[in-house]
């Protein structure tokens, strides 16, 4: 399971296991049911509410809607490859290898390749249509060589992917089994005009553990949750406390008229099990996302082409912005629209279209509603004054094309030789940047400013994470290649009144930005 950060689980595939693959956690597979004869089946009808407002009395049981929305809702089983087990050779004897076990032997002189071990694993899903599209979670199914789904009366049916989105972690997968030729399955219809309060019930229905057909019920603990991953990007989490646990990734969580509210995506928990925190993706952005995937099998999204970070009070106090909120950009996608358009670095944005912006993921959304070569109005602050920049949108790569372009490499510098003209603060010391330290460091011809040669401990500094073979580039806007423009560039900012500086840092050859008080 991939953690989304400290503490979040990547909402609940059951078990992947090699081969015949036990079932995770258990030591136990549990048998299907045998197939029934299929019953007549029907659209769920969800009662009618112009607003919301609970039903009198309720709820005295959650059975009734159990029964009617249960049929709609579906265990997913995906078969995938696992990684392949290596050739062991054995030091000193280089003419004999250990070959794991279902090896075929490769012709004399080549390597014998493994047999491609099989894994499986388990997750939920729902019907959304008559003619057997079901929504689920991307994890659940992104890397399936087989997908199976096992209704509640017992059938299993073949599907297959019709559309992943990794940036909702949202994907749509279609009944494609001749057994299933022109059935008319049960679905749910997803609830965008009314959505409950926090406080008010919801029910979830999944597969917990492989379990298949499981129900639980608890409330709506809170809206709008950000679990600091790439999917926040696009999702605002309902929170819930409903149990959820793995296996019930990409199933269901519904009002009590029986109105899917949000699918059933992470939970954050310190054991792996449900601590009574789960979250879903709401509603409106689950079909909005579905009929994008069903239409064309991909999600299209607009695209300026910016690395950029949360506009933090620290920053803002450092410019003398206080109370100013949006995203910072730091860097800029070479012949992208945003560079094309004369966006710079340190330009802060504040809104787009119209709309203000908060911090960096929502500024991403409001971006990605554009459609491509739509214009985008930015309304950005440049050394403190407001400016418009008009950018005409590109189309959004696929989130694993923009985390490769991150180039995190978190190899650990070596020390580096000692260094001459050392000068220290912020508490930093800072040397001019020689060929010795752009090679220990793998410093980046192009990259210009001082070398952090070192971090005094407990400070600002050092709590804020910068590190020795860290690049100090500028201080609030200003471009530092000496130390005497260090000590200039924090001279003027005590002369304003500042007690911190926005300094601009290059780690790994990539920007960010980051606050530094000025020691009194």
């Amino acid at each position: 399971m991939t953690a989304r950060k400290s503490g979040f689980v990547v909402g609940a595939i059951a078990g992947a296991g090699v081969a015949a693959a036990a079932l995770a956690g258990m030591g136990m597979r549990m048998g299907t049911a045998g197939a029934a004869e299929a019953p007549a089946v029907t659209r769920v009808a969800a009662v009618a509410a112009p607003a919301f407002s609970p039903p009198p009395g309720a709820p005295l049981s959650f059975a009734d809607i159990f029964e009617k929305v249960s049929p709609a809702v579906v265990q997913i089983d995906v078969t995938s490859k696992a990684a392949a087990s290596p050739r062991l050779r054995i030091p000193g004897l280089e003419g004999f290898d250990i070959v794991p076990r279902g090896a075929k032997p490769g012709a004399e002189g080549e390597e014998e390749t493994p047999a491609a071990p099989k894994q499986q694993s388990s997750g939920s899903g729902f019907f959304i249509s008559a003619d057997g599209y079901i929504v689920t979670n991307n994890h659940v199914v992104a890397d399936a060589d087989e997908i199976k789904v096992v209704m509640k009366d017992g059938r299993e049916l073949k599907a297959t992917v019709v559309g992943r989105d990794e940036g909702t972690d949202l994907a749509v997968i279609k009944v494609t089994d001749p057994k299933a030729k022109g059935a008319d399955f049960p679905y749910v219809d997803f609830e965008n005009s009314a959505k409950p309060r926090v406080g008010d019930w919801v029910i979830t229905i999944g597969n917990p553990f492989g379990l298949g057909g499981t129900a639980t019920a608890g409330i709506i603990s809170a809206y709008n949750r950000d679990l600091g991953d790439s999917s926040s990007q696009f999702v605002n989490y309902i929170q819930i406390d409903a149990p959820i646990n793995r296996g019930n990734s990409g199933g269901p969580s519904f009002d009590i008229y029986g109105r899917v509210i949000g699918v059933n995506t992470a939970i954050f928990s310190p054991t792996g099990g449900s601590v009574g925190i789960g979250f879903a993706i709401p509603a409106d952005v689950a079909e909005a996302t579905a009929k994008q995937l069903i239409a064309g099998g991909k999600v299209v999204r607009g695209y300026i082409g910016v690395n950029i970070q949360d506009f933090s009070p620290e920053m803002a106090e450092a410019q003398g912005l206080t109370g100013v909120q949006g995203a910072i950009v730091a860097e800029l996608v070479p012949g992208a629209p945003a560079q094309k358009a004369g966006l710079l670095p340190e330009d802060v944005l504040v809104g787009v279209n119209g709309v203000n912006v908060k911090n960096r993921s929502e500024l991403t959304r409001e971006v990605a509603k554009a459609r491509p070569g739509e214009t985008i109005r930015l309304s950005i602050l440049r050394s403190g004054k407001p400016r418009t920049v008009e950018v005409k949108s590109g189309v959004r790569p696929a989130e694993n094309a923009i985390n490769s372009e991150d180039g995190e490499d978190n190899a650990t510098p070596t020390p580096d030789k000692p260094q001459t003209q050392k000068f220290e603060a912020l508490g930093l010391t800072l040397t001019p940047i020689d060929a010795t330290a752009r090679s220990t460091y793998k410093i980046e011809p192009d990259v210009r400013g001082l070398l952090i040669a070192g971090v005094k401990a407990d400070s600002d500094a050092d709590e804020k994470g910068l590190v020795k073979g860290d690049v100090l580039s500028s201080v609030n806007g200003v471009a530092v290649n000496t130390t005497g423009e260090v000590a200039t560039a924090i001279a003027a900012a005590k002369a304003g009144g500042r007690t911190s500086v926005l300094a601009k840092v290059i780690r790994q050859n990539r920007p960010v930005f980051v606050p530094l008080k000025i020691a009194p």
